[in-house]
């Protein structure tokens, strides 16, 4: 027979309400009863007819998280932390691919599709300030990523500009002084905030910034990385670092690197962006920033479920800690 509610609670030793509150990821729920309640759960197989739940409760128990491109290791990770952390809080979480374009974000907001959540997790690229008017005011939305919009909405993001000055600092303290940055752009986003973030360590140390150092690349991906270094030793340019934008560019510099003969960390160090689980296991490993992608996942999934049923209330902006892991590709001095 199929397990019910009521075998659940009394597998668990609680009452029929307490299940209930676990499985509506109700946040006055004691850590050992819910763990108690999940496992009972898990042993019987038990699975939520969410169809009668959403017509008793006005939710549906789904939420959407919508990301650039899951091929990109950062958002594919991401999506898995999201995940997770939903499946803790009894939710269970669509996944939905932008591609980055203003289009499909903006009609994403505005989508029929939305009724079928309780609300939506966001990382945009392309979408712009006016495009948040327009979305529907009570629909549950939390955005991610760099920029930072100056509308009613929920935001969590990373500390770019201080994660990037500290990986920088990193290198300095470690005698580097041609520090060469790859991926960068002049603009509002990750690689312009990065950017920025550079270049105060250097004003910091007194070390003059030298614009042969800055490449830019059309994809933030290992190509653009090995290609990126490629460039800079075909030029001639001097440099004793490198400071990919993001972990795929560093590891792709490491590559171009090996195949040049510069041998790393010794006559180049390099420093990324993201802590991606590769990055642990590369060889070298390397050295990156942790800029907090578990903490930015368990915060969106709690702040868009803390807003299911409630819209109301002052939006928040919140930042994520950071952390400069030290591995093999810049050990510290």
């Amino acid at each position: 027979m199929t397990p019910t509610l009521h075998d659940v609670a009394r597998v668990a030793g609680v009452s029929i309400k307490t299940v209930s509150n676990v499985i509506n990821a109700h946040p006055h729920v004691r850590p050992a009863t819910r763990e108690k309640v999940q496992r009972a759960i898990a042993e019987l197989g038990y699975t939520p007819n969410l169809t009668a739940r959403s017509l008793r409760s006005g939710r549906t128990g789904v939420i959407a998280l919508a990301v650039p491109d899951l091929s990109f290791s950062y958002f594919a990770e991401l999506a898995g932390m999201v995940i997770a952390r939903a499946e803790e809080r009894g939710v269970v979480v669509l996944v939905e691919q932008t591609g980055g374009e203003r289009d499909r974000e903006r009609e994403l907001l505005r989508s029929p599709r939305l009724g079928l959540t309780d609300g939506l997790i966001l990382s945009p690229l392309g979408l712009e300030a006016s495009d948040l008017a327009d979305r529907p005011r009570t629909y549950p939305t939390v955005l991610l990523g760099e920029r930072v919009y100056d509308a009613p909405v929920d935001h969590v993001t990373m500390q770019n500009v201080d994660a990037a000055r500290a990986a920088t600092q990193h290198l300095l303290a470690a005698g580097r002084r041609r520090i060469a940055v790859l991926g960068a752009h002049d603009d509002d986003g990750a690689a312009g905030l990065r950017l920025r973030g550079h270049r105060a360590a250097l004003a910091d140390a007194g070390v003059a910034h030298d614009p042969d150092l800055i490449v830019e690349t059309r994809f933030w991906d290992r190509a653009g990385g090995a290609d990126a270094v490629r460039d800079l030793l075909a030029r001639g340019v001097d440099f004793d670092a490198v400071f990919g934008l993001n972990d795929t560019l560093a590891l792709g510099a490491i590559r171009a690197l090996q195949e040049a003969g510069r041998r790393v960390p010794d006559e180049v160090a390099v420093v990324g962006f993201d802590d991606l689980d590769e990055a642990a296991y590369a060889i070298p490993s390397l050295t990156t920033i942790d800029p907090g992608r578990q903490w930015i996942a368990q915060t969106a999934v709690d702040t868009l479920l803390g807003r299911v049923g409630d819209a109301a209330g002052e939006a928040r902006v919140v930042s994520a800690p950071f952390e400069v892991r030290v591995r093999e590709s810049a050990p510290a001095r």
